[in-house]
């Protein structure tokens, strides 16, 4: 195991921030400790120590001499035994009902702040539970013009807005790039609670979160939309294809009564990890920057 003491500084903040993105928030122990040599100290402690003698079974007394022999429950456990059957499991979240919920909770809003309030109040997405903070849309509505991720991850958990943090960062210039910027635009998110550990969220997850997501595109009626992300892409187009199948190619999607394009390109985390597919996202950024010229949303 290699000790933090062995490290160089920058060496250090790399692995350091290598945790904060695999979504490690805690520290636990001030001290590193090395399960492995443990495990290893465990198993020859067992391997050294006599074994034990095997106890003789004991007889069995027939069925009617054991309970002849049991003693009759009290009052409070024949009690409790009694109403244990009546107790009923609680239901799975997300479930069906929860996803009938989160429809008519959506449905009902009539703006976007209200569809923020309405998104705030649900509790009917066990995600919610381990979050800390409901990420919302943020920036301008009017502009016609909408970029959605996936989820949150731990730096927009902490901030409290999608991409926050280095692939925040990187997002604004990629869109400064274009002539964009995060404020002149809608950014928002598929999944409005991050997922533990940053995992992918579950099928019945997603469906649930469906409903907002939807209803956020619908009252915002944008006239182009980018899709970033492998989970994004997917989401919107029905297809099971990677995002290096899926991006660089205008589709037509359908929410309520509306029919908008949409581009599909690299998240900018995944330009973080390799750098090399840059050129694929300005390619992609290119189309999207044209597109937004021919609907006259973009003049520069």
């Amino acid at each position: 195991m290699i000790s933090a003491n062995d490290l160089s500084p920058a060496e250090l903040a790399a692995l350091l921030h290598f945790h904060a993105e695999a979504g490690v928030d805690w520290l636990l122990e001030e001290e590193p400790v090395d399960r492995f040599a443990e495990f290893e100290a465990m198993k020859a402690a067992r391997r050294s120590a006599a074994p034990a003698a095997q106890p003789q079974p004991e007889r069995q007394a027939p069925p009617e001499r054991q309970a002849a022999s049991r003693p009759a429950p009290s009052a409070p456990q024949q009690h409790a035994a009694a109403s244990a059957p009546a107790s009923r499991p609680q239901p799975a979240i997300p479930d069906g009902e929860a996803v009938q919920q989160a429809r008519f909770a959506a449905e009902s809003a009539r703006s976007l702040a209200e569809l923020k309030t309405a998104l705030e109040a649900f509790n009917g997405c066990n995600l919610k539970n381990s979050a800390r903070s409901t990420i919302f849309a943020s920036g301008d509505p009017a502009s016609g013009i909408m970029v959605i991720g996936p989820a949150p991850g731990a730096d927009d958990e902490r901030e409290g807005s999608a991409f926050a943090g280095r692939q925040g960062q990187l997002l604004d210039r990629m869109l400064a790039s274009i002539g964009l910027e995060r404020s002149a635009i809608l950014l928002t998110q598929i999944i409005p609670w991050r997922p533990p550990g940053n995992r992918m969220p579950s099928a019945a997850e997603t469906e649930i979160c469906r409903p907002f997501i939807e209803r956020q595109i619908a009252l915002a009626e944008p006239r182009a939309i980018l899709l970033l992300g492998n989970y994004t892409a997917r989401f919107f187009f029905g297809e099971t294809d990677t995002i290096h199948g899926l991006r660089g190619r205008w589709k037509e999607i359908a929410v309520a009564d509306q029919v908008i394009p949409a581009i599909a390109s690299l998240h900018p985390q995944d330009l973080l990890t390799a750098p090399v597919n840059k050129r694929l996202a300005w390619s992609d950024l290119l189309a999207f920057q044209a597109r937004l010229k021919e609907l006259s949303l973009l003049t520069n």
